[in-house]
């Protein structure tokens, strides 16, 4: 099962990463623009969505068009929530206890560049990309 420390690992491999703690949870931002986020549930978040926040650990990501988003609802219903809150759209929810490392992986980092200045982005692709950690 994927953890918060996976993020952070994960995102502190990312250029120009920030880690944030606040009421809202763990958040990681890149020049001040968030990209990923530990969600909670919010009253403005839908009944059904809320619950499961309640009840397991669930990130959002930002993503690069509302498509994707509604591609990998439809890819994995199991894993991924159909909506959150209006706020940081485009975006995805998604339950860490389903998700796969590597899956993982590729969503923060793909998050990450969709918030990442160019030259950033060029600082990451010149190195390697972040793994995630194996116990």
């Amino acid at each position: 099962m994927a953890t918060l420390e996976d993020v952070h690992v994960i995102a502190g491999k990312l250029p120009g990463t920030e880690e944030r703690a606040t009421a809202a949870g763990a958040g990681w931002l890149v020049r001040g623009k968030p990209y990923a986020w530990e969600c909670r549930p919010w009253p403005s978040i839908p009944a059904d969505m809320r619950e499961i926040i309640a009840a397991e650990l669930v990130v959002g990501v930002k993503v690069g068009e509302p498509i994707d988003a509604l591609a990998l609802v439809d890819m994995a219903p199991d894993v991924f929530l159909r909506t959150t809150t209006r706020w940081g759209e485009p975006k995805v929810a998604f339950r860490m206890a389903a998700i796969d490392p590597e899956h993982l992986v590729e969503l923060v980092t793909e998050a990450w560049r969709t918030q990442a200045p160019r030259y950033l982005q060029r600082e990451l692709d010149a190195s390697h990309p972040p793994r995630v950690p194996h116990p």
